[in-house]
């Protein structure tokens, strides 16, 4: 991830979706040979030189002060999630980050316990790169049941909510609105990123996603960014069939990076409701099923729950 290129691409997507009229400014019905703002309208706007907007978004200037980033802000009518992003990639190109790699990610106890008490509620802990660090049996049941219950507690090999997404086709077709629920994948990808340019880790999944899928590449390509905070999601499981559910982000007081994901029913939704119960229900009855199997069989190792298929209703 290079800063002054991020920078730059940024302001040029942002200047480009805004037109003279949406901002007060004439246009003299004259054909443009690019879309939006040109460089010196916005730089009117937001009260420096042209000169000195251009050498910004060039990369040719390293000291634009917080005054300048929300005086641009203003002019470009951004919303709160991309002012703070402008403000990221500027501080990126100032401090020059150096790629390394992080210090390894793990769910702090407090946030295990928590997990663990929302038995009754599907929900994972992921990592700052969308690493699932853990998931509580519902959570897994629900998100990705194919997987090993257990694949998050290997550092190297854990699930990745962005991998999920884009190269995983039966978590893929868990969403009936896949094109909407993949882009705030990536625009909440794009905040971390600008938040942390250091990342070598991070910089090595938007490459390999960036390789693999034409369509990351295409979402990643509009610079869009916004939270994951909470979103409605309908649902195609293939245990329980169709339920609608509200995605909730949470970020545990002790943990910046982390987030306690949850997925609730849609208040008066019964349907809905009912199957995350159901599916509640067959989690239960295949852990009982396990334990009794390797009781008969004098095992007492933790084993991985087997989830019937829905044809097995």
């Amino acid at each position: 991830m290079h800063g002054h290129r991020e920078l730059g691409a940024f302001l040029q997507t942002l200047r480009a979706r805004l037109r003279p009229e949406d901002v007060g400014l004439p246009d003299y019905g004259d054909r443009r040979r690019v879309p939006g703002l040109r460089r010196e309208e916005l730089a009117l706007l937001a009260g420096v030189s042209a000169s000195y907007y251009t050498r910004l978004e060039q990369g040719q200037s390293l000291g634009a002060s917080p005054e300048v980033l929300d005086a641009l802000a203003r002019a470009l009518r951004l919303d709160e999630a991309e002012r703070r992003h402008l403000h990221d990639l500027a501080g990126g190109v100032r401090r020059r980050p150096v790629v390394r790699r992080p210090p390894e990610e793990h769910a702090d106890a407090a946030t295990l316990d928590l997990l663990e008490a929302l038995d009754g509620v599907p929900a994972l802990v992921s990592g700052r790169r969308g690493d699932i660090l853990a998931w509580n049996p519902l959570g897994h049941a629900l998100f990705a049941s194919h997987l090993d219950h257990f694949a998050p507690q290997c550092p190297d090999d854990r699930p990745n909510l962005a991998r999920l997404i884009f190269l995983d086709d039966h978590v893929r077709a868990l969403y009936t609105d896949w094109p909407g629920k993949a882009r705030a994948v990536v625009r909440n990808l794009r905040m971390v990123a600008g938040r942390h340019p250091d990342d070598g880790q991070l910089g090595s999944l938007i490459g390999e996603l960036t390789m693999s899928s034409p369509e990351f590449a295409s979402m990643w390509a509009e610079h869009g960014v916004s939270p994951c905070d909470s979103d409605v999601w309908e649902m195609h499981h293939p245990l329980v069939g169709v339920l609608t559910v509200n995605q909730q982000s949470l970020r545990p007081p002790q943990d910046s990076d982390s987030l306690l994901v949850l997925a609730t029913a849609v208040r008066g939704d019964s349907a809905s409701r009912s199957a995350l119960s159901l599916l509640a229900q067959v989690i239960s009855d295949a852990r009982g099923c396990d334990r009794r199997t390797q009781h008969d069989a004098g095992d007492g190792r933790r084993g991985t729950p087997s989830l019937p298929r829905r044809s097995d209703f």
